[in-house]
């Protein structure tokens, strides 16, 4: 015989980047930190900035609080909000469902209020006009006006997988315009001295670039070797 679950399985916390870790990645753009990763830690690009930002600045950088709620629920993400704390990128698993809301604006306003910097899920929204007020960066797969229910079972602090990444509570959520980017816990410091290189080399490009490079240096050193045919 199989027995029921618990509605709820809630790990407390065990990790959390350092204030200068999760200092160090604010206002750094995504794709930066995914070259740091040499290619690695985006999620599906299914998974896009409501309403593609033109009514709210969708950029946030913070430790994962990781959600799963199970397709049309909510009652997982509803208990998370007590284990949210300042700072905190919230990442639901909605198991993908697009029949329904994984948020709308009143969760999002109770999410804002206990300190969360933003929202990620692989579900759609609710209640655009009223997310915009509430003024919390919200990423997602779209919007419907469906709403979902809230019986569980599901799980907070938990590893899920979301947007084809494993996320677990600790990592470092970075987002922005172009998606969002998972960081390992495991990995930040590396990542973090990879970054400085990144942020080095982007703005030696970017003074390049002002003064009117047209063909990088390593391209026309190809185009005028053998490695390449002309032909008329």
């Amino acid at each position: 015989m199989i027995e029921e679950p618990p509605l709820l399985t809630i790990k407390r916390p065990a990790r959390r980047p350092t204030d200068a870790q999760i200092a160090a990645f604010q206002g750094v753009p995504t794709g930066f930190v995914v070259d740091a990763m040499m290619g690695g830690g985006t999620m599906a690009s299914t998974i896009r900035p409501l309403g593609e930002g033109r009514d709210l600045n969708c950029v946030a950088a913070g430790p994962a609080l990781t959600v799963e709620t199970g397709p049309a629920d909510i009652l997982a993400l509803l208990a998370a909000l007590g284990s949210i704390q300042d700072g905190d990128v919230v990442v639901s698993s909605f198991a993908a469902h697009q029949g329904c809301a994984a948020a709308g604006d009143r969760v999002s306003a109770m999410m804002k209020n206990c300190g969360a910097a933003g929202f990620v899920t692989d579900g759609p929204a609710r209640d655009y006009a009223g997310i915009v007020a509430v003024g919390l960066p919200i990423w997602c797969t779209g919007l419907t006006p469906n709403t979902p229910f809230g019986k569980g079972p599901g799980t907070v602090g938990l590893p899920i997988q979301s947007g084809g990444l494993e996320v677990e509570t600790g990592d470092m959520i970075v987002a922005d315009m172009d998606g969002v980017v998972v960081v390992p816990f495991e990995r930040l410091d590396e990542v973090l001295a990879q970054l400085q290189k990144v942020q080095d080399l982007e703005a030696a490009l970017h003074a390049d670039l002002q003064e009117g490079l047209k063909v990088p240096p390593d391209i026309e050193t190809l185009l005028k070797s053998d490695q390449v045919r002309y032909v008329d």
